[in-house]
C-alpha cells in the first residue's frame, strides 16, 4: 500500500477523538505535567506556517513526557479580543462578534484539529466568552480593592487612525517615524485619564525572582533591561535667574565635576513652564567672553521664535515612541530653553536643552551630561559644540582633552575633581553620593524605567472595566454578584477618535445605580486591555468544566437580537477550582515567541505575584520554565501579511499531510532559532516519510542472519536512543530528528543486504525478533515528530496506540561498538588500512567512501582510471585499475 497521508491522518484522527484517546483525568491524574503554547489571536485568513513551530513543538515534547508516563494536559483556546480582532472586523465589514464565531472555527476545526496535537478542545478558552470575562473583570475588581488599580493621567501613545491608546509593543518604527504596528499611522503621545495598573509596585520583587526562574537567560535579560532597575541619588539645582529648580537622577555622581550641560525630556514640567513664558527676555545670557557658552545660546534675539521652537520640537517628539527615542545610534535633536543650571560643586553655568533621547517617565526626566564618561553625551556635546571636560583616567593613562568618541572615558581614576582626584570611580561615587546628601544638595534613590501598565482601550471589542462613576461617591467597582459586565451590541462599533470609547453612544447601557448610594451614577465606558486577558488565562484551562458547575446561573447573551437566554457555566466565587490549581499549577512548560519576552510574560508573573499576596493561590510565578522558539522566515523576512511572505499551511497539509510539515519545521534548525521556509526542502521530509513507509511495510519479515550483525545493529539502536532522548528533552528537535534520520539510514542499509536463501536463515537462533524490535523503536522515537503515519505503522507491527506506549529505554552496556579493520587494496596489493564500526564494514559503500578519501590511496590512483571494485565484506576491498 502506498502512502497516503491525506488518508491515514483523517482515519487516526476519527479514532483518536472516538476513542479520546489523549484525553487527560484532570481531578485524578497521578503525574500531571502542564504543556503550554501560547493561545492565538484569530483575527486575519487563519494561521501561517510560522504559528506551526510553537505547536509543534510544544505538542512534541508533550507526546514525549506522554510516553514517559506523564499524565500532559496540552490546552489551547483563542485570544479573541482586542484591536487585532477588531480592525480585521472593520476590514471586513462585519461586526467583530459575527466575524470571531467565524474565525475562531475556521482555526480550530480547518487548521488546528488537523496537526495532530494533544490539544484538549474540552477545555478551550475563548476570551470572548462572558464565561471568561467575567472573570477578567473580576481580576480587575480585586486589584482596584486591593490598592493595585487607579485612574490618573498620564503622557500615553496614541494612534489618531485606530483611535485608541496603544502599547508600546503595539508600535514600530517605519523609515524613523514611529507608526501604529497595525495601520502604520504615525503615533502620537497625549496626556490622557487612564486606568493604570500599578506594577511598579512589584519591580523589585519581578526583578529578584529572575535569578531563580528556568527561562533562558535571553529572556531573562530582556525583562531585566525593561524593569531597568538603577540605584543613584537625585541632585536638585537651582536654574539662574529664577526660583525654579530641577532635579536629576544619575548612577554617576562621581563625574559630577564634569558636567557641562542639563538635558530635559519633552514632557518634563519646566518644559511646559518655559512654554508658558511670553518671553525669554528675563534670561541673563552668557557674554561673548564666556568661552563655555555657544554664541547660538549666549545672543537669541527674537525670543518669541525661541519659544516657537521649543513647542514644535516638544510637538514632534509626540511622534515618536520611547524605544524609537532612547535607540541607540539614532542622530541626537534637541533645543536650547535660553534657561541655566548651576552645578554646586564648581559653579559651572549648565545650559539646559529639551531632547526626546530623555524619557519623562524614567528617572526624574532631567539628565546631567558628562560628555566625556558618557557616549550618548558626548555625541549630543558634538552636534551642539557643548565643553568637554575629562574626568576620568583610564587603562590607557591619557589626561588631555577628548575630542573623538573613542576616548569617553568612563571606568578609571578621577581628575579634574577637587576632592575626589585619584579615587577609583566606584569608591568616588560612594564618597559623591555621602557629600551631596551631607550638602542637603539631593537624596540616595531606586529608580525603575518599568512604569504601571496602562489598561484602558477607548476601542469597542473588549471587556467592558466594571467600574462605576458616581457624581456624590466617585469610583466604585461593580458588586461582584452582577458580573460580567455584558459588553453590550452596538451596530457601529468603529472608533470614535474623540477619547471616548463606542460603549459611550450607548446612554442606556451606561446609566446605572450607584452601588454605594443609590443614586444614578455611569459605567466606565473604555474597554481593557488585550494583555489583561492573556495575563491570566492559563490559570482558567484546568478548572473549564465543558459540563459546567451545578451552580451555573442563566444570563442575558451580550446581543440584544438573541431571544433565548444563554447558559453560562459561572462559578459564585472564583475563576478556578483550588484543589485542581493546587495539582496542575504553575505551569510545566510554557513555549511560544520572544516577542512577548517582555509585556505578556511580565504581566503575567505581576498578576500571579498578585494574586498570590491576595491569598487567591499558593504559587508566585506563573512558569516553572519559559522557552522561546525562534521565528519561520519566507523570502529571508519574518512572515507578515504586510510584507506579502505569508505561507497558509493548508497548502502544504493539504499536498504533503500534517506529519511532513511537523517534521520540516521543527528540522529546519535550532528551535530557539526557527529557520528558512523553502518548498523544495519540504519535499525532502515528504520522501524521508515515504522511505520509513516503504522500509516498514516492504520488510516486515526481513531476518539478521549474522549474529555480528545483530550486535551492531542492537548497539545502533540504543544510541539513537539516548541522543533522540537527550535532544528532546533540551528541545533540539532538528537533532533529534537528524538522529532518526541516522538510524534509518543504517536499518535501510542493512534491509537492503542480501536476503537469506529461501531455505531460511543461516543460523537459525536468529530470527525476526532483532529486526522487529529495531523497526519498532523506529516507530516510537518518530511517534512524538509525525503522530499519524507512526500510529499507521505500529497497527502493522504492534498493538494498542503506540502514544500510549512506554518511551523506549536505552542499556548503557550497550552503546559500546565493536570495530573491524578493513583491508584497502589497490591490484591485490594492500596499500592502507581503514577501522570502522563493525555494521558499517559490510556496507559497500560506506568502506568504499572511505578507502577513496585515504590520502595514500588518492596518491596511487592519481591519473588512473578504477575498472573494477571487489568487496569482501568486513574484510577487504581491492581497488582494480
Amino acid at each position: 500500500m502506498k502512502y497516503n497521508p491525506k488518508k491515514i491522518e483523517a482515519k487516526w484522527a476519527k479514532v483518536w477523538d472516538k476513542k479520546r484517546v489523549f484525553k487527560v483525568d484532570i481531578k485524578n491524574a497521578k503525574k500531571p505535567f502542564y504543556n503550554l503554547a501560547m493561545f492565538p489571536y484569530p483575527s486575519a485568513e487563519g494561521l501561517h506556517v510560522g504559528h506551526i513551530i510553537p505547536y509543534s513543538g510544544v505538542d512534541t515534547y508533550g507526546r514525549y513526557l506522554r510516553m514517559n508516563g506523564y499524565d500532559v494536559f496540552e490546552p489551547m483556546g483563542f485570544d479573541a479580543f482586542g484591536i487585532h480582532s477588531e480592525n480585521f472586523a472593520i476590514k471586513k465589514g462585519l461586526h467583530p462578534k459575527t466575524l470571531i464565531s467565524q474565525t475562531t472555527r475556521y482555526f480550530r476545526e480547518k487548521q488546528m484539529k488537523r496537526l495532530g496535537t494533544l490539544f484538549d478542545w474540552d477545555r478551550e478558552v475563548n476570551t470572548t466568552d462572558p464565561n471568561y470575562y467575567k472573570w477578567t473583570q473580576w481580576l480587575f475588581i480585586q486589584m482596584y480593592k486591593h490598592n493595585l488599580a487607579e485612574k490618573k493621567k498620564a503622557p500615553v501613545t496614541y494612534c489618531p487612525s485606530c483611535k485608541t491608546v496603544l502599547s508600546d509593543e503595539q508600535t514600530e518604527v517605519r523609515e524613523q517615524v514611529t507608526v501604529c504596528e497595525r495601520c502604520k499611522t504615525p503615533i502620537e503621545r497625549r496626556e490622557m485619564e487612564q486606568w493604570f495598573f500599578k506594577i511598579t509596585k512589584y519591580a523589585d520583587k519581578l526583578l529578584a525572582n529572575l535569578d531563580h526562574i528556568n527561562w533562558s537567560e535571553k529572556t531573562k535579560r530582556a525583562q531585566r533591561n525593561w524593569i531597568g532597575k538603577s540605584e543613584g541619588i537625585n541632585i536638585s539645582y537651582d536654574v539662574e535667574n529664577t526660583n525654579e529648580k530641577i532635579v536629576c537622577f544619575t548612577t554617576r555622581p562621581d563625574t559630577n565635576f564634569g558636567a557641562t550641560f542639563i538635558v530635559l525630556a519633552p514632557e518634563h514640567e519646566f518644559v511646559k513652564w518655559v512654554l508658558k513664558q511670553k518671553t525669554l527676555s528675563n534670561v541673563i545670557l552668557g557674554s561673548d567672553s564666556d568661552s563655555r557658552i555657544d554664541s547660538g545660546q549666549a545672543r537669541m534675539t527674537n525670543n518669541t521664535e525661541q519659544l516657537k521652537e521649543i513647542s514644535s520640537y516638544v510637538k514632534k517628539a509626540t511622534t515618536k515612541s520611547e524605544q524609537e527615542r532612547i535607540s541607540e545610534g539614532r542622530d541626537k535633536t534637541g533645543v536650547f530653553t535660553g534657561f541655566y543650571a548651576i552645578n554646586q560643586l564648581n559653579h559651572y553655568r549648565m545650559p539646559i536643552y529639551v531632547s526626546d533621547f530623555v524619557i519623562g517617565s524614567f528617572g526624574t526626566g532631567a539628565v546631567v551630561a558628562v560628555p566625556a564618561s558618557d557616549i550618548r553625551d558626548f555625541e549630543f556635546a558634538k552636534e551642539f559644540n557643548i565643553p568637554v571636560k575629562r574626568i576620568i583616567v583610564g587603562q590607557d593613562g591619557k589626561t588631555g582633552e577628548i575630542n573623538k568618541i573613542e576616548d569617553v572615558c568612563e571606568e578609571g581614576t578621577l581628575i579634574n575633581s577637587e576632592f575626589l582626584n585619584g579615587l577609583e570611580r566606584h569608591i568616588a561615587a560612594k564618597k559623591m553620593i555621602d557629600y551631596i546628601e551631607q550638602k542637603g544638595w539631593g537624596k540616595r534613590v531606586t529608580t525603575f524605567k518599568l512604569r504601571d501598565w496602562c489598561i484602558s482601550r477607548q476601542r469597542y471589542w473588549g471587556p467592558p472595566i466594571p467600574m462605576i462613576n458616581c457624581p456624590k461617591c466617585g469610583w466604585n467597582p461593580v458588586p461582584e454578584k452582577d458580573l460580567p459586565v455584558l459588553l453590550p451590541f452596538i451596530k457601529d462599533y468603529k472608533p470614535t477618535g474623540d477619547g471616548k470609547s463606542p460603549l459611550a453612544k450607548n446612554k442606556k447601557w451606561m446609566k446605572v445605580k450607584c452601588p454605594n448610594c443609590g443614586g444614578w451614577a455611569e459605567r466606565e465606558t473604555d474597554v481593557s486591555d488585550t494583555f489583561l486577558d492573556s495575563a491570566w488565562y492559563f490559570l482558567r484551562y484546568p478548572s473549564v468544566d465543558s459540563a459546567g458547575p451545578a451552580s451555573a446561573r442563566l444570563a442575558r447573551s451580550y446581543s440584544p437580537k438573541a431571544k433565548t437566554r444563554t447558559t453560562l457555566a459561572l462559578s459564585p466565587t472564583l475563576p478556578w477550582d483550588p484543589s485542581i490549581t493546587s495539582k496542575w499549577l504553575p505551569v510545566d512548560m510554557y513555549i511560544g515567541g520572544n516577542e512577548h519576552a517582555v509585556l505578556h510574560l511580565m504581566y503575567s508573573r505581576f498578576v500571579t505575584m498578585a494574586l498570590k499576596d491576595m491569598g487567591y493561590i499558593d504559587f508566585a510565578e506563573p512558569f516553572k520554565r519559559f522557552f522561546a522558539h525562534g521565528l519561520l522566515i519566507s523570502e529571508g523576512a519574518k512572515m507578515s501579511k504586510s510584507r506579502g511572505n505569508v505561507v497558509n499551511p493548508n497548502i502544504y497539509l493539504d499536498k504533503y499531510g500534517a506529519d511532513t510539515l511537523r517534521m520540516y519545521i521543527l528540522f529546519l534548525g535550532p528551535y530557539d532559532a526557527g529557520g528558512d521556509f523553502r518548498d523544495t526542502a519540504i519535499a525532502g521530509m515528504y520522501r524521508f516519510l515515504n522511505r520509513v513507509w516503504t522500509l516498514v511495510t516492504d520488510h516486515g519479515n526481513f531476518v539478521i542472519t549474522e549474529e555480528i550483525v545483530s550486535r551492531d545493529l542492537l548497539v545502533t539502536m540504543h544510541k539513537t536512543i539516548k541522543k533522540v532522548t537527550e535532544d528532546i528533552n533540551s528541545l533540539h528537535f532538528n537533532t533529534a530528528i537528524s538522529s532518526i534520520m541516522e538510524y534509518y539510514n543504517v536499518l535501510s542499509s542493512v534491509a537492503s543486504s542480501p536476503h537469506p536463501p529461501a531455505g531460511g536463515p543461516k543460523n537459525p537462533k536468529f530470527s525476526c525478533a532483532e529486526w522487529d524490535e529495531t523497526i519498532k523503536t523506529l516507530l516510537l522515537l518518530l511517534a512524538p515528530f509525525a503522530p499519524f503515519i507512526s500510529e499507521e505503522l505500529w497497527s502493522t507491527v504492534g498493538e494498542s496506540s503506540i502514544h500510549n506506549q512506554p518511551w523506549p529505554i536505552y542499556n548503557e552496556k550497550l552503546l559500546v561498538e565493536e570495530k573491524v579493520t578493513i583491508v584497502i587494496q589497490i591490484n591485490g596489493k594492500v596499500r592502507d588500512k581503514i577501522e570502522l564500526k563493525t555494521l558499517n564494514s559490510k556496507l559497500e559503500t560506506e568502506v568504499k567512501k572511505l578507502a577513496l578519501e585515504s590520502e595514500k590511496v588518492k596518491t596511487y590512483l592519481s591519473g588512473k582510471k578504477m575498472v573494477k571494485t571487489i568487496f569482501v565484506p568486513g574484510k577487504l576491498i581491492n581497488l582494480v585499475v
